[in-house]
């Protein structure tokens, strides 16, 4: 480059070139940085009055609501609440035991079921699970469920599903603004909105963590499962970028859970969990779900001997992690070896039936039945395979008392229980060698076998087998043992220890 000085032309070297834009650059710079500084500070506090503003308008509301009302209350947020799982025995046994505790109290459910009234899934809840409330609840019905729901997300679920969580707790917060709030479905990002907005005490119950350090094992091991595609665990870079993913999302997901001011738990896997994200150990504890023991201890134990039909029975969602596949799978090995004379201690194809009883939550599920009952015909067993698909109670009693295998087959399933349902009622468990199944559920009694645990399909074929072949005895012992055990997941037990670990936040209504 050449320029010219006082008649002189001087040539500047590349290097003089590079540090004269350098310099450019650093006084362009330099230039903006007050300007950034100040549209920054600026911003920044833009943010915190128009938050602030709208925590004084929710609180403003609030306090409308109760000094109409005369009394605070307490809001459970339940997208689902009128499904018929595990989850929503949970939210019924927790609502029914504060009301019983505190008579001055009103209770409000978030609720995103369409199509039908409070009254219904009051009915429904009766219905289901045998769980009458001793005083009327106010729902809450939000209309943009459709924002935690996996099917609008085909990519990036899990993020999608806790962006989507915070605009429907934001509807539920503007739609009323409660005294307590009580996450009891497990939508952790919907913590701070209520507790920084609406300025409420916040309390969750974890049935199961959103992301987990099992989760990213599978996807570093590059194993493939029902949420890391064939695909993604096929390919080196894919995978990284998901444990990237995973990573991110884990930070963001403790952060979030981190502003309960109490935490319960479901099981000892889901509490080592949460202890390792949250980072919460004096604000969690350990409360095993309710799992309805009374009524299935009524049924009698007896001698299987002279059951000629052997049926095993499955009790759980028709969610994709709970691999009803593997179900159908396993038992058609079994119906294989029947035929071909293999299995020990079977008879007849016809003397084996596989029940699978299950809620659906919305139309992915009801599709996914379909999905179930094409893979029974395709397997050739859609003769000795029943779908029982939203089942009232008394029904799903009889069929766990006429049962002699319960069946899991969730991966690291949080509880279970549907497991514990199967104990009680008699029947000989097998199920996941993961989760709380194996930690907290079928362990010993007093020196005593509880049940079975199997992984894969072979394991569960096998086992089922070897259950079959043991004598009616044998059988009997195990069942004792397994109905013993299962006192401590009564609706009682879980009364008592809920009650006591919202002891404190209730304690602040008064």
């Amino acid at each position: 480059m050449h320029f010219r000085f006082r008649g002189f032309v001087v040539k500047m070297s590349v290097h003089d070139q590079l540090a004269q834009c350098l310099s450019d650059l650093i006084r362009l710079l330099w230039t903006l940085l007050l300007p950034c500084m100040f549209l920054c500070v600026l911003l920044t506090a833009t943010l915190i009055v128009l938050v602030m503003s709208v925590r004084v308008w929710l609180q403003a509301n609030r306090n409308a609501r109760r000094a109409r009302d005369g009394r605070p209350t307490v809001a459970f947020f339940h997208p689902y609440c009128n499904a018929g799982g595990g989850g929503e025995r949970v939210l019924w046994c927790g609502l029914r035991a504060l009301q019983n505790r505190y008579q001055d109290v009103n209770f409000a459910v978030y609720t995103g079921d369409q199509g039908v009234t409070g009254q219904q899934i009051l009915e429904a809840a009766r219905r289901r699970f045998d769980i009458l409330l001793p005083r009327p609840v106010q729902f809450v019905f939000l209309k943009h469920r459709l924002l935690v729901e996996a099917s609008l997300f085909p990519h990036f679920t899990l993020i999608g599903q806790s962006v989507g969580s915070i605009f429907l707790g934001w509807e539920a917060l503007t739609e009323f603004v409660p005294d307590v709030y009580i996450d009891s479905m497990g939508y952790a990002f919907t913590l701070p909105v209520f507790k920084y907005l609406g300025g409420c005490h916040v309390a969750s119950y974890v049935h199961y963590p959103t992301i987990s350090t099992d989760m990213l094992s599978v996807v570093r091991e590059r194993n493939p499962r029902f949420n890391n595609a064939d695909y993604i665990s096929n390919n080196l870079f894919l995978s990284a970028i998901k444990v990237v993913y995973y990573c991110l999302l884990a930070l963001l997901y403790g952060l979030a859970g981190s502003c309960s001011d109490m935490v319960m738990v479901n099981s000892s896997w889901t509490l080592d969990h949460i202890l390792t994200l949250w980072r919460t150990p004096n604000r969690t504890c350990l409360v095993y779900p309710p799992c309805d023991t009374q009524a299935f201890l009524q049924l009698p134990l007896d001698d299987d001997s002279g059951k000629k039909c052997h049926s095993i029975v499955s009790v759980g969602q028709f969610r994709p992690e709970k691999d009803h596949r593997l179900q159908i799978r396993a038992f058609r090995k079994v119906l294989e070896r029947k035929e071909a004379g293999l299995g020990a201690g079977l008879g007849q194809r016809e003397s084996l039936r596989l029940v699978l009883i299950g809620g659906c939550r919305n139309q992915e599920d009801e599709d996914r039945v379909l999905m179930l009952r094409g893979l029974c015909q395709e397997l050739g067993v859609a003769d000795r395979v029943e779908f029982k698909v939203n089942v009232a109670f008394e029904e799903l009693k009889s069929e766990l008392g006429e049962a002699t295998v319960g069946l899991h087959t969730m991966w690291n399933e949080h509880f279970g229980i549907g497991v514990v349902e199967c104990m009680a009622a008699g029947t000989v468990i097998l199920a996941h060698k993961s989760g709380g199944p194996k930690l907290d559920i079928v362990v010993p009694y007093e020196g005593g076998r509880t049940g079975f645990l199997a992984e894969d399909e072979d394991g569960y074929a096998d086992a089922i087998e070897r259950i079959l072949a043991l004598s009616p005895s044998a059988r009997l012992e195990i069942r004792r043992n397994a109905r013993l055990s299962v006192s401590r997941f009564s609706d009682q037990e879980f009364e008592n220890c809920f009650l006591a670990a919202m002891e404190p936040i209730m304690g602040t209504l008064v």
